[in-house]
């Protein structure tokens, strides 16, 4: 166990200095290192150089990055290699008190515990057939939805809405699948997960993956983070949480009607998130960034959609009819996630630990045959945001041993049904919004 194994903290910390560089948490702090299993990095100048962006690494810097390091990794023997060039010291352990979270390296502990029985349950290994099974739904409903339209157009509206129903759930489940890939959950290789990201997210559903990785990873990082978390990041149109709204109240702000919020919002973000926000976004964040590969890649999609429609209906009727999949997706895609979140504790980064702030920021929804797969398994959305990377037909697998370690440390397990769920979106909508209005007036 080494030299200090047997030591009191101050003999041990005189020890370890006398081997390699210790630093104190203030340190740390001040200059904005990053500690991963009790090592010291400087990630100043790499943090641009970053795979997963630079925000993610600042996001962390002056914390204890340990899980967060581990659930996003997938191919621990290739990052070693970056880590060794940055390690400059290390930090006397369990010395990161936070007076916000008792027990909180005893809960680090216990979660990397929890890590191993999972590893040891081979839960991180990937079904193949599951896989294989949710690609052929896609090329076949995609198939279907094309058929009826080359056969019927506009002539027959009952044929055409079924159309649109098998391109809509086309798009929505092969969002789940992007997104499986995207964590690096389906293939052994990670060149092959990122790989047929592209194939999936780019070339089936028209969108970035690079875009997608940088954006998603954030919210993985730090859930319901004020400022941090870019999927709460609409403070002009919405504030969420009990904080945010008494701020922006207190400080006599109010762009638009919040006390109204929970109105307005299922016929504002809904139906323009994916058809216009989404597709805003991506085409700034490519251009900006000159991702020409990416745009190549796109560039299928829009080939396959013209080739696919456009003999049939038209160039104008085929955009008419992308816009109306892309709006009935976009519905799909919020429901199925934001109960999940918008209902949580939303607040600045506390610097809690990575089981703590998954647990409080997220909730999850009753399992059933139908639940799972129109939320893609995402209602084990607490397991999905403690182990980024397991398949999710194995996260009800781990649900149980969750709830144990809920349990021991006094920490509540949400887990709602679908309906209560839903509603929770419109009663968190509501209460943020009243927060904000007595703030206001006051």
């Amino acid at each position: 166990m080494g030299k200090g194994a047997n030591l009191v903290p101050d003999e041990a910390e005189k020890s370890l200095s006398e081997e390699t560089k210790i630093f104190k948490w203030s340190e740390i702090r001040q200059n904005k290192w990053i500690v991963i299993d009790n090592n010291v990095y400087d990630v100043t100048n790499f943090s641009k150089k970053h795979p997963g962006g630079k925000v993610i690494l600042l996001n962390n810097v002056g914390q204890d990055a340990t899980d967060a390091f581990t659930s996003f990794h997938k191919d621990m023997n290739k990052v070693e290699k970056y880590l060794k060039a940055l390690k400059i010291g290390k930090v006397v352990a369990e010395s990161d008190i936070n007076q916000k979270e008792e027990r909180k390296d005893e809960l680090h502990k216990d979660f990397q515990q929890l890590r191993k029985l999972a590893e040891k349950m081979n839960l991180f290994k990937p079904s193949p057939w599951f896989y294989s099974l949710h690609f052929l739904q896609l090329i076949v409903l995609d198939l279907i939805g094309t058929y009826l339209i080359y056969k019927s157009g506009y002539e027959n509206w009952f044929s055409y809405f079924i159309a649109v129903a098998c391109l809509v759930t086309t798009q929505a489940q092969a969002g789940w699948l992007q997104h499986d890939l995207g964590h690096l959950s389906v293939f052994k290789s990670t060149k092959m997960n990122h790989f047929a990201h592209k194939v999936v997210i780019c070339a089936i559903m028209g969108f970035s993956s690079d875009r997608w990785n940088n954006r998603h990873f954030k919210h993985h990082a730090k859930p319901n983070a004020i400022k941090k978390d870019p999927d709460i990041r609409f403070s002009y149109f919405y504030l969420l949480g009990k904080k945010l709204p008494e701020e922006v109240g207190k400080k006599k702000k109010g762009w638009l009607p919040y006390n109204l919020q929970q109105f307005y919002f299922f016929f504002t973000l809904p139906p323009s998130l994916i058809p216009i926000l989404s597709a805003a976004e991506t085409a700034i964040y490519l251009t900006r960034r000159k991702k020409f590969y990416e745009m190549m890649w796109i560039g299928i999609f829009s080939i396959r959609w013209y080739f696919m429609f456009v003999p049939i209906l038209g160039i104008f009727a085929t955009i008419k009819l992308l816009f109306l999949v892309r709006f009935f997706q976009s519905y799909w895609f919020i429901w199925s996630t934001q109960m999940s979140h918008l209902p949580m504790e939303v607040d600045y980064d506390q610097d809690l630990s990575w089981f703590r702030t998954q647990l409080i920021t997220t909730c999850n929804v009753e399992q059933s045959a139908f639940n799972d797969w129109v939320s893609g398994h995402l209602n084990f959305q607490i397991e999905h945001h403690l182990f980024p990377t397991m398949p999710r037909h194995n996260l009800y697998k781990i649900a149980p041993h969750v709830k144990q370690l809920c349990e021991k440390y006094g920490i509540e397990y949400q887990c709602k049904t679908m309906s209560q769920a839903t509603f929770d979106i419109y009663n968190c909508l509501k209460e943020s919004g009243e927060i904000w209005y007595e703030a206001y007036n006051s």
